[in-house]
């Protein structure tokens, strides 16, 4: 528990903007348990939760979309209880977990192998189409778009995960969008693909935009 902090500096939350509709899926909270029982044991899954004003989530995990404002807490909770290399890493951790989720129960494993057969900017468009039509699941009320080329580019406007904040260091907050979009590339694009938010509402940026390469 020494990462954790009752008071850390980092991203300033500002007074939330309730956004009617948005909902994310189930993932974005249950990887992020996961990540924290694997980094940090069971104290520190109940201190986040508590914060968020999510333990109920511990003993009951959800199992369908959730509001995105409990997304919100859940993530801002993380950053205000760990030093932003830990949070940074349990966000990407929490990212990595979902990829492999995905993977496991959510895209055809016959898909998969095609994919994988298929040179690199060809599954690439092809895994960017099914993201387009998926982005609702984690998007919520922001706007996701996806722009094929060298480097890929992925954005997310209004993006739920830091609305609200900014970062007083100016760093993307963003690693556990970007962190699932990199396990996905790399397992069915390239192995080497990696994926970089280039700016962040948080920061200051227009967008939280992230550049996929390899």
């Amino acid at each position: 528990m020494a990462a954790v902090a009752g008071e850390v500096a980092g991203p300033v939350a500002r007074p939330s903007v309730a956004v009617a509709g948005g909902r994310i899926g189930p993932n974005a909270i249950t990887r992020v348990a996961e990540a924290l029982g694997i980094l940090h044991g069971e104290a520190a899954r109940q201190q986040v939760f508590a914060r968020a004003q999510l333990l109920h989530y511990l003993d009951a995990p959800p199992a369908s979309m959730v509001d995105e404002t409990e997304v919100q807490r859940l993530h801002r909770a993380l950053r205000a209880s760990f030093d932003a290399k830990a949070a940074r890493r349990l966000a990407r951790l929490a990212g990595e977990c979902t990829g492999d989720y995905l993977l496991a129960h959510r895209i055809p494993r016959p898909l998969q192998l095609v994919l994988e057969c298929m040179p690199a900017r060809l599954a690439a468009h092809v895994l960017l189409s099914a993201i387009r039509r998926h982005a609702w699941t984690f998007a919520g009320s922001g706007r996701f778009t996806a722009l094929a080329g060298r480097p890929i580019r992925l954005t997310i406007t209004h993006c739920p995960l830091c609305r609200d904040e900014h970062a007083m260091d100016g760093t993307a907050q963003c690693d556990y969008y970007a962190a699932t979009f990199e396990r996905l590339f790399r397992a069915l694009v390239h192995y080497d693909v990696r994926v970089t938010e280039v700016q962040c509402e948080a920061a200051g940026g227009n967008a939280c935009e992230f550049e996929a390469c390899w």
